[in-house]
């Protein structure tokens, strides 16, 4: 069945907005009384039935509504820097989606190469990515904020990382007890942290860890980081 997003439904009744609307009609050529799915990105997945087959304002009827539709019992943060390259760091963002994440938060480093970001565009890949896995609950993307500010003002996780390539000795993060946990991992960009970041990260409780034998890609990290905290809660 079909996939659509739709955050606002007041009632029964609801007009999918004018790009689903049509991305049904006319794309998918569905029409009166077909059935389709919509998720609200706070949880719910609902069954409709389309009533009204206008291409710009198609009207839908909610037949069925489950709430909490698949909510895990963790929740993960992952802050990361942009890469260069956006495509790259657009793969982070629809593959972590997929595999369940809370809330990305973009950060600014020392070495970072990526300065700009359109949130509306990340949105929209996030937005795809929700529609792709099935996903109900939309992931908060947060504004690009300085890796300074953030470490030192971060608080109310059980668990606080930060993951680098400097040659430490360092436990893998699926040494860890943390099912069921609230979660935050920081990753550098690709030149990694500075010795100075990496040291203040420690002075604010973050646990260095490391995710891999061998040293990966940014957007890379992200998604093994994802993984992991997916996997350990399975």
């Amino acid at each position: 069945m079909h996939i659509f997003y739709e955050p606002n439904i007041p009632s029964k009744i609801i007009a999918l907005n004018e790009l689903e609307s049509k991305h049904c009609i006319k794309v998918l050529r569905l029409n009166i009384k077909d059935e389709i799915l919509i998720i609200d990105g706070i949880g719910g997945l609902h069954t409709a039935k389309i009533i009204d087959n206008n291409p710009k304002k198609c009207i839908v009827e909610i037949i069925q509504t489950r709430d909490k539709y698949n909510k895990r019992d963790y929740y993960l943060h992952i802050a990361i820097a942009p890469t260069k390259s956006i495509d790259r760091f657009e793969l982070f963002l629809e593959k972590s989606t997929e595999i369940g994440i809370d809330e990305i938060t973009p950060i600014f480093c020392s070495r970072s190469e990526r300065k700009i970001l359109k949130p509306d565009r990340l949105n929209k890949v996030i937005q795809s990515a929700m529609k792709q896995a099935t996903v109900t609950y939309f992931p908060i993307l947060n504004d690009l904020t300085n890796i300074k500010k953030f470490v030192a003002e971060t608080t109310n996780y059980d668990f606080k990382f930060i993951a680098h390539c400097e040659e430490n000795k360092k436990l893998y993060l699926h040494d860890f007890e943390i099912k069921n946990k609230k979660c935050l991992i920081i990753i550098g960009p690709e030149g990694d942290f500075t010795g100075d970041e990496i040291n203040l990260a420690k002075e604010n409780d973050f646990i260095e860890i490391s995710l891999s034998n061998n040293i990966l890609r940014t957007e890379t990290a992200g998604i093994v980081a994802c993984n992991t905290i997916s996997i350990i809660n399975q």
